[in-house]
């Protein structure tokens, strides 16, 4: 009788530890910005381990390439960032050093977000006295939905590969995704109405793509240069603008000091909306539906 008892353990054993196997064999991704650890999230749920190097407080223009990081980049199996040299100052240090051949340029673990669409806003010609330009376009795609849903397909895709075993996973993740943005595009759109042809001044050209799809116009911005902040001379030149233009609002992002465009509000009266910008900006802003959400809410507020 014992002897039928242990027959019986042994297999057990194994098969539980094969279970637990199973439970850890998750794939790895670092993300460089809260919205991609969002959508790789929302594609492989339970098959991936997803953190963020940067949150919705931090300027990804200007990042650390810190031990920790280094040590995140070490492991992972797939490294998910913006891309259009967003992230110049540092993911390139941060590849280097962690030594993982599976996340470098032209490997299946390397994905840019923005080699997936056409972006906006190119330059031919540029040299560093014109400030923090991004020559190959504006990469703040995020904020287009249109654009993050194809990021998003080709990203389903690329899970797909690295992990083919639970390709039917990624892929159903994804389809079920799609048919809720889609869904949401048509309810944003139609809610957006009243927010067409509105003026914005803006720090920054963080939403570009934001305003291409709701048809506001952005009529001036607080950085005499990208990526520099705004200078007193500078501020009072747009006052002039802002006379001649008539915007309803000022926009900042989370990760953006308020002092120029309160300068600014307290002589023009125009309201300053800081906008979530990304996942984790706002406290409803808790994945991509809630940034969308959320972003139309705090604008529709401000301009009715």
């Amino acid at each position: 009788m014992k002897r039928r008892n242990i027959h019986f353990v042994i297999p057990l054993c194994v098969l539980l530890f094969a279970t637990a196997g199973q439970a850890v064999a998750k794939i790895n991704v670092l993300a460089c910005e809260p919205e991609w650890a969002a959508l790789v999230q929302a594609i492989g749920k339970k098959n991936v381990e997803v953190t963020s190097a940067t949150t919705a407080f931090q300027d990804p223009h200007h990042i650390q390439a810190r031990p920790s990081l280094i040590a995140r980049a070490r492991n992972a199996d797939l490294v998910v960032c913006t891309g259009a040299q967003l992230e110049v100052g540092w993911l390139p240090l941060l590849l280097r050093q962690s030594g993982n051949a599976r996340i470098q340029r032209d490997k299946p673990g390397y994905f840019m977000a923005s080699e997936q669409v056409e972006l906006i806003e190119k330059l031919e010609n540029v040299d560093r006295s014109m400030g923090d330009i991004h020559a190959g376009g504006n990469p703040h795609v995020h904020l287009d939905p249109y654009r993050l849903l194809t990021i998003a397909r080709q990203l389903g895709e690329r899970l797909q590969q690295i992990d083919p075993v639970n390709a039917r996973h990624y892929q159903a993740n994804l389809d079920n995704f799609a048919g809720q943005w889609q869904t949401a595009i048509e309810r944003w759109e139609e809610r957006a109405r009243p927010l067409k042809e509105k003026k914005a001044v803006v720090q920054h050209r963080s939403w570009s793509y934001l305003f291409n799809w709701l048809e506001i116009e952005a009529v001036a911005d607080l950085e005499p240069k990208p990526g520099l902040p705004p200078t007193s001379g500078h501020l009072a030149g747009l006052l002039n603008v802002i006379q001649a233009e008539k915007p309803q609002l000022i926009v900042l992002t989370t990760y953006q000091s308020e002092r120029g465009a309160r300068w600014l509000s307290r002589r023009t009266q125009l309201p300053v909306i800081t906008l979530p910008y990304t996942v984790g900006g706002h406290e409803q802003a808790t994945d991509l539906f809630g940034l969308y959400e959320t972003t139309l809410d705090l604008l529709l507020e401000t301009v009715q």
